[in-house]
């Protein structure tokens, strides 16, 4: 009897389930269900308006993903329940919701419904910079020890700025929740009835370190007294590593997924870092880069070092036996999709109707032949501020360089070249403190569709560069994770390692620097960390200065 594994992949928009057979590989059916309710920006379902950098979902969109899609692919495969050996699962992080002890989202609630609070807050929610600000500061001036493994910086895209935004500004929220979850850790709570927080959720999101824990009472208390017993009140629960078994499906959830009770589902993991998993990098040295509306970079390594910039070290995180390293850049897709949104002249999209191909593919068309510099543009990578290195979400992007005769394809390449120079200074940070990247291979939907970027980034980072060779990498993770979650005796392979050796896929096309482009890049990588420095490290705060001149005119 052949076997197979179900992997969800929770993003940002929607969630796919993927179905995939355990030796083979073979993706037998995929599903998506996009989220009704998308990302709420502006207002929640009651009406109310939500303040600038805000980023909210609904937990029901996630549940009705999950039923729909399982059993479309059931349906589409037609296998039988008891050929399904495992599940597994990632999703976007931090992405957190509070929650009654029954499992019950507080925006459900009646008292709720109008309360912004309440709701998930998405990854790319940035509503607690000050709160992130008040984190960073407390946790240095107390030398708390951690601190240095998250790049010496607190992100507002993390759990606890979230939660203290909360705090300050809806108090009843939080005295409300008995649980306070990471999306992923909600998902696996519905499927086996049992509560546990994924070590990668928990390590790259809430400070939780494999050997010291959380930080300290004192420090939370420090933070604000409401969160001096945070973790035994909100968070503690059993904390699994990548690779291991969360619980076992429910009778309740196999009757509505068309599956077997007891069927083994895996700890999840965050998507971006199902990417590495699904591609078969089992082992340090390879840096897997996940291009999609914002990039997230990793890699394996032996050691547990601290690098300005890198959103967390964690043992176990990404791959069982290694500490796993992240970074990112929190606005790479989205910008290029806000540049064909806004700024493509009427011409440009008649041209691309009749020539039957989307605007990305006539810009990259018209880009054919284009030299390195040749535009005379630069830009700054930060139009949803910036993650690593600097990890400040109060900068914003900028174009320089242009003139009466620049043209929007150029533009457009500008904004690629600024993705592909704040990864090269990803790249340079890890090897400078002694992580080498000895290869690098790109993930996401955007380089299976341009092949003009992966080359802007090879001849920017001047190294070879490979393709994952799947569309559905992160998906594909997770049913590897699946497939773990289950013993050796059902599924011969002895560690989520093995499984993604045999399984992941990175394609055999290589794709060199061309040396004359190289050169020209490497002085325009040069004028970058200029600017880079100059606008991001304090020298000329006029990025701030207009951010709260434009949020005191709302």
């Amino acid at each position: 009897m052949a076997k197979y594994a179900i992997g969800l992949d929770y993003g940002t928009l929607s969630v796919r389930a993927l179905m995939v057979d355990i030796h083979t590989g073979e993706e037998v059916a995929t599903s998506v269900y996009e989220y009704p309710h998308g990302v709420m920006e502006t207002r929640i379902p009651s009406g109310k308006k939500l303040p600038s950098g805000w980023a909210l979902q609904d937990p029901q969109d996630y549940m009705d993903g999950l039923i729909t899609t399982v059993r479309n692919v059931m349906k589409q495969s037609n296998i039988l329940p008891e050929e399904v050996i495992g599940i597994g699962l990632d999703f976007t992080s931090s992405t957190i919701l509070p929650v009654k002890a029954d499992k019950t989202p507080l925006c459900f609630l009646p008292e709720f419904k109008d309360e912004p609070h309440a709701y998930v807050k998405l990854w790319k929610h940035h509503g607690g910079e000050e709160e992130a600000l008040q984190i960073d500061q407390i946790a240095k001036e107390r030398g708390e020890k951690w601190i240095s493994l998250y790049g010496g910086k607190v992100s507002s895209e993390w759990m606890m700025p979230k939660i203290l935004e909360t705090i300050h500004h809806a108090p009843e929220v939080y005295k409300e929740a008995d649980r306070i979850m990471e999306a992923m850790d909600w998902i696996i709570w519905e499927l086996t009835g049992e509560e546990s927080r994924s070590a990668c959720g928990a390590g790259y999101k809430a400070f939780y370190h494999h050997e010291m824990g959380y930080p300290s009472k004192d420090f939370f208390k420090a933070l604000d007294p409401m969160m001096e017993n945070i973790v035994e009140e909100k968070l503690d629960a059993p904390i699994k590593g990548i690779g291991e078994t969360a619980g076992y499906l429910t009778d309740s959830m196999a009757r509505v997924l068309g599956l077997l009770p007891g069927t083994p589902v895996g700890t999840a993991i965050i998507d971006a870092h199902s990417s590495l998993v699904g591609s078969g990098i089992s082992k340090p040295g390879t840096m897997m880069i996940i291009v999609g509306t914002s990039s997230c970079h990793m890699i394996l390594s032996e050691a547990e070092e601290g690098i300005p910039g890198v959103a967390g070290i964690v043992k176990d995180g990404i791959m069982p036996g290694y500490f796993g390293y992240e970074a990112g850049q929190c606005c790479v897709g989205d910008h290029f999709a806000w540049f064909t949104d806004n700024c493509v002249p009427v011409s440009y999209e008649a041209e691309a109707k009749e020539k039957g191909i989307s605007i990305h593919q006539l810009l990259t068309e018209k880009l054919s032949g284009y030299k390195a510099g040749q535009s005379g543009l630069i830009a700054l990578d930060w139009f949803n501020g910036v993650r690593s290195p600097l990890m400040d979400f109060n900068l914003n992007g900028l174009i320089m360089g242009m003139n009466l005769l620049t043209k929007p394809e150029e533009i457009y390449l500008s904004l690629i070249e600024a993705t592909a120079y704040g990864t090269r200074m990803i790249v340079e940070s890890f090897e400078e403190a002694g992580v080498p990247v000895d290869s690098i291979v790109l993930s996401g939907g955007i380089p299976l569709k341009n092949k003009m970027l992966i080359q802007v980034y090879t001849d920017i980072c001047n190294r070879e560069i490979k393709i994952c060779g799947s569309s559905n990498a992160s998906a594909m993770g997770a049913a590897i994770l699946g497939i773990a979650a289950a013993s050796e005796q059902t599924t011969g392979y002895k560690t989520a390692n093995e499984a993604a050796e045999k399984l992941g896929r990175i394609n055999d096309e290589v794709y060199t620097p061309n040396p004359e482009n190289a050169a020209v890049y490497d002085k325009l990588y040069a004028e970058y960390k200029t600017l880079h420095e100059y606008f991001g490290k304090g020298a000329n705060d006029v990025m701030k200065r207009l951010n709260a001149i434009r949020d005191m005119q709302k």
